[in-house]
């Protein structure tokens, strides 16, 4: 049997309105997984993009100075999105869904 020094889950638990649990079991439902793992997955997921936001990126001065130059290069068109940024948007005159 495992001793509580040996866990490693560590329980969670809040106080939800009814209209949120049952957002959450719909979703969690349409996925195919539990409430707790549905919960689970989100929470880490939200978790990671704030850690993500504030990652720190470190580089050397010449490597700035070479990332500032990249950055300060005149743009080249993309010959695709040049093409797609002249079509009619679908609610204009002239839009056909074959391009």
């Amino acid at each position: 049997m495992i001793s509580p020094a040996e866990r490693k889950d560590h329980p969670i638990s809040m106080r939800l309105p009814e209209a949120d649990v049952a957002m959450i079991d719909r979703a969690a439902g349409l996925r195919g997984r539990s409430r707790t793992d549905f919960v689970r997955e989100a929470a880490v997921r939200a978790a990671e993009e704030v850690v993500m936001e504030q990652a720190l990126i470190r580089m050397s001065s010449e490597g700035f100075s070479q990332f500032m130059d990249v950055l300060a290069r005149p743009v080249a068109p993309v010959p695709e999105m040049v093409r797609d940024l002249k079509r009619p948007a679908p609610w204009e005159p002239g839009y056909t869904s074959k391009g």
